[in-house]
């Protein structure tokens, strides 16, 4: 007897997903996915030959289940998620379906902390360990924890930082185990999936949302504790296309101290709001000239214009420094007066 077919993977199903949906739904998806994604999934459609009809309607039974219970999620948690789908679908089906979810939609554990007052969770964490506050912090989101790390004493500050940015995986049994402490005072839901948090991107939203004085304290005592995480994550708290963020003075002071080599290469690949932000700040006639040197500049490598790119952000991280300019920052220190 001849074996059945391999189990159509979750991009083929995605595939026949938007086939079935027709284009104009499908412009409408493609919209909310990355190029990668989108790249991927053309090639799965454009591979598909011939879609069955049974597959058809199974796998638009299956999207329809997925999409009526992540509206339950968002009604009443997954707890109430799972006892509606009990009853409708029996409870292997829905504890199957739960399960995709968790992992497909990425639903995150301590759901219930993002909804509550930040000053509440710090009234609880922190006398915690470090590390168990890392671990809470890196899963709220950034305003939350960010105004939470501004109000722990400032010697956990750099450790925690630290920690949530050398942070992976954590193990089910972990989160499961702060979650339950955490629910005698705030009430939670636990989940019982591996989920990736943490990392030096998770780190620089927090410090890009607490104040000036905050983020030196935090970057100071990294500096000395670990130098190549300190300036790791100073590269990446302000890339080049934040320059938007600056006021005309802030930028006009910026073209005037950087190489003007570095300022066209950055500007060679730039988003067209960049380079209508930079050109606003100059000079007619030296906008025109910039314009005119970079047409005729030719293709660029892509290393050299991240370099040119990093020395420009180098630049006005100094001049914020020195108190020349101001980058906008949660906190109240940024206010101008």
């Amino acid at each position: 007897m001849a074996k059945q077919k391999n189990e159509i993977t979750g991009k083929q199903k995605a595939a026949v997903l938007l086939i079935s949906l027709g284009p104009d739904v499908s412009a409408q998806v493609y919209k909310h996915l990355t190029e990668e994604e989108i790249e991927k999934l053309t090639l799965e459609i454009s591979s598909v030959k011939k879609v069955e009809p049974e597959q058809k309607e199974q796998i638009l039974d299956q999207f329809h289940q997925i999409a009526l219970a992540q509206d339950y999620i968002s009604q009443g948690g997954i707890g109430y998620a799972k006892t509606v789908l009990e009853k409708a679908l029996g409870e292997s089906e829905a504890s199957n379906l739960i399960n995709r979810l968790t992992s497909s939609l990425q639903v995150r554990p301590f759901d219930f902390a993002r909804k509550a007052d930040p000053a509440q969770i710090l009234n609880f964490i922190q006398n915690e360990h470090p590390q168990t506050i890392a671990l809470v912090l890196s899963y709220l989101d950034s305003e939350q924890s960010a105004q939470i790390l501004s109000e722990l004493p400032q010697e956990m500050q750099a450790d925690i930082a630290k920690r949530i940015a050398i942070m992976d995986s954590t193990s089910p049994e972990v989160i499961s185990e702060v979650e339950q402490i955490l629910e005698r005072k705030l009430s939670t839901t636990v989940t019982q999936d591996y989920t990736q948090t943490g990392g030096i991107e998770a780190v620089v939203e927090v410090l890009n949302g607490v104040d000036r004085s905050t983020e030196r304290t935090i970057l100071d005592s990294l500096e000395i504790q670990d130098p190549e995480l300190a300036e790791e994550i100073k590269k990446r708290m302000f890339v080049f296309e934040d320059i938007v963020t600056l006021d005309n003075r802030a930028i006009q002071r910026v073209i005037r101290e950087v190489e003007n080599e570095d300022l066209m290469l950055s500007l060679k690949v730039a988003s067209e709001e960049v380079k209508e932000v930079v050109f606003n700040n100059m000079s007619n006639r030296m906008a025109e000239t910039f314009k005119e040197e970079m047409e005729y500049m030719g293709p660029v490598r892509l290393k050299d214009v991240e370099e040119s790119q990093s020395r420009i952000v180098a630049v006005i991280r100094r001049l914020e420094d020195v108190g020349e300019i101001v980058i906008a920052r949660g906190g109240g220190d940024d206010i101008i007066v």
